[in-house]
């Protein structure tokens, strides 16, 4: 940041002497001096938006409704997933307005921090370490428990080992800190309080003494110190040496850094618990996975998973920052309304949030990377380290899933990659958006513009040369590819958009420009639908069919403003021929779907339309006798 200053700072201070310079000249009248000759190749430093007008940009989008391309289930009396004949998909892929816009718009649509709170709901805050790695010497809570309005502040000791250990994966994190902390913002104790404000206030009178140790913050520092989370992943296929030892082999070695990112959701995480009778517990929680919630808060109040119910109606954003790092807040919650027999309800402010619960994995790639004289692909040699933070989270299926994306969509003969997790003593990173894809294509992508720089050929070039063809190839990982369009894709799109008189325009103008430039690239992208746990693959829904021919319908997908909810609703009205007026969602619920998998991987659409899918089959064929008798009236014949 410091360089990029100085050279902003310069950059301003040149621009200005030359605005001025150019200024002077034009208004010379022989009662000055001359003004500072400005050569030709500087003029354009002087231009800028704010005393010209921008060119004239126009765009279009062109889309067209779909037809066929419709899939069956065995319970229509076909196979899972053949085709139908009906080339009609109506209202299915139909233009639709999502079905909580209105209610968005007019601020009628409820979220967790929305609900009432019925007489006698506490409110919950988390004491947070302020250490990177230290061990605890003490927690002294009797100046917050001595603060009028202050119910109750636990700490790890309330809580047995088995209650405070969680994690989706591996049960590597404590829900409060026992021994050491090993991040700053780490839940060391949680005040429960008759207000917010109290509660907060509360968290600010608790004294912790630590013991600070060394703490390993960077890649760079887990890399030197072998700081590493287990286990380490490994891709290798073909024969990586041999073919960097041909004699005429180009080769490229370098690395890329992949920054963080805060995943941003306008709604932060906010849960409110509800005690019921015989330690029934009711979970109001933003949450992309309602099933870890359950199940994390009932670990932590020592009860059944069936003894808690998870309700999530809607969220305002996920983006897979809601799918693991919720549990611990919606856990504690949960843990001290299920100890005080008091509804308590708990929402972090914006900037704790975004410090206590990760964003996307920083990333550090090595590479040598190597082709032919003709740009033709023989081999790449990478490592790769994320940044996983204090826990393992969900960082070696990310890690993993990057080193599927390495290839991007070209075909490498010869490839070998390595993947560690590093652990550091800052936040624990977790899934985000493409969930280690993004980071793997840009690896990729950054090996290729070096290799088409040593090779003296476009880049563009260099990626049309090594798609995947459209038959019989296998990917790194052993993915054998069928009917793969990649080629014919680039050619039509390169030609559509007419890509080579375009780079032709861009080369000259900054040729003609030395400080203003413009740039223009194609360059294709992969990435894997589905969670690569393939039992995870699965979904579950529920339909309820009324005597007045409505629809209400439940399945195991969280609606987080992508529009799932609506999706479904148009894949139950086309089931049963009837509007989408009669068809409602009400909330995701483990009480009527449980055991979901998390609304993640993109797949949530396709998942849960098949099993709502399947369930409208089932019923259509019961229903079918009647269906025949009210000639096809679907209100008549759930009426009969």
């Amino acid at each position: 940041m410091a360089a990029y200053r100085q050279t902003l700072a310069a950059s301003f201070m040149f621009k200005f002497f030359n605005t001025v310079s150019l200024e002077l000249a034009r208004k010379r009248d022989g009662s000055m001096p001359s003004a500072p000759d400005i050569a030709d190749k500087d003029i354009s430093s002087t231009r800028n938006f704010l005393s010209e007008d921008p060119p004239v940009t126009h765009g279009s989008q062109s889309f067209h409704v779909p037809s066929g391309g419709l899939q069956q289930t065995a319970a229509a009396g076909g196979k899972d997933h053949d085709c139908i004949t009906d080339t009609s998909r109506a209202p299915v892929g139909q233009p639709l307005s999502h079905r909580s816009a209105l209610p968005q718009c007019t601020g009628e649509a409820k979220y967790v921090d929305d609900m009432p709170s019925i007489p006698g709901t506490l409110h919950a805050a988390m004491v947070l370490s302020e250490r990177a790695h230290a061990r605890i010497l003490s927690v002294d809570t009797s100046d917050a428990e001595a603060l009028p309005g202050v119910t109750k502040v636990f700490t790890a000791s309330d809580l047995s080992d088995e209650q405070n250990m969680i994690g989706p994966i591996l049960p590597d994190e404590e829900l409060l800190r026992r021994t050491t902390v090993q991040s700053t913002g780490q839940p060391i104790a949680c005040v429960v309080a008759e207000s917010v404000e109290v509660a907060q206030r509360a968290t600010r009178l608790v004294k912790v003494q630590y013991q600070d140790l060394k703490p390993i913050l960077t890649i760079e520092d887990a890399i030197r110190e072998k700081s590493f989370h287990t286990p380490l992943l490994y891709i290798e296929d073909g024969d990586v040496d041999a073919a960097f030892a041909m004699p005429d082999t180009v080769q490229v070695e370098g690395e890329i850094r992949i920054g963080a990112q805060e995943h941003f959701y306008l709604e932060t995480n906010a849960t409110l618990v509800e005690p019921g009778e015989s330690d029934e517990i009711t979970v109001y929680t933003s949450t992309q996975n309602p099933m870890k919630a359950q199940k994390f808060a009932a670990i932590a109040c020592g009860i059944p998973f069936s003894k808690v119910v998870c309700r999530m109606k809607r969220m305002g954003g996920g983006f897979g920052g809601k799918e693991t790092r919720t549990v611990f807040i919606s856990s504690l919650a949960a843990f001290a309304a299920h100890r005080l027999r008091k509804p308590v309800r708990i929402n972090v402010e914006r900037d704790v949030d975004m410090w206590i619960t990760g964003g996307r994995h920083p990333f550090l790639a090595k590479y040598r990377a190597g082709a032919d004289p003709d740009g033709k692909l023989r081999a790449l040699d990478v490592k790769i380290y994320n940044n996983a933070g204090y826990s393992l989270d969900l960082s070696e299926p990310v890690l993993a899933r990057a080193l599927f994306h390495l290839d991007n969509s070209y075909k490498v003969p010869n490839l070998r990659a390595v993947g560690h997790l590093c652990f550091t003593n800052t936040v624990s990173n977790t899934a985000f958006r493409g969930f280690g894809g993004p980071q793997g294509l840009l690896v990729c992508e950054a090996w290729m513009e070096h290799l088409a720089t040593a090779l003296k050929m476009q880049p563009e070039q260099l990626r049309a040369r090594n798609l995947y063809p459209l038959e019989g190839s296998r990917t790194h990982f052993l993915q054998l590819l069928h009917q793969c369009p990649l080629q014919r894709m680039w050619k039509e799109l390169s030609s559509s958009a007419e890509v080579e008189g375009r780079i032709a325009q861009v080369q000259e103008f900054n040729q003609q420009n030395r400080w203003r430039k413009r740039g223009i690239a194609m360059l294709p992208t992969k990435f894997g639908i589905s969670f690569t746990a393939k039992f995870m693959n699965q979904a579950g829904a529920l339909v309820h069919i009324y005597t007045d021919g409505t629809v209400l319908v439940t399945h195991g997908g969280t609606e987080m403003g992508q529009g799932l909810h609506t999706k479904m609703i148009q894949v139950v009205a086309r089931a049963f021929e009837i509007p989408l007026q009669d068809v409602t969602i009400r909330e995701t619920s483990t009480d009527t779907v449980p055991n979901s998998s998390p609304t993640a991987a993109s797949a949530s659409s396709d998942l849960y339309g098949m099993a709502l899918l399947n369930a409208c089959d089932q019923l259509k064929g019961r229903l079918q006798p009647y269906l025949e008798k009210a000639g096809g009236n679907f209100k008549s014949a759930v009426n009969t």
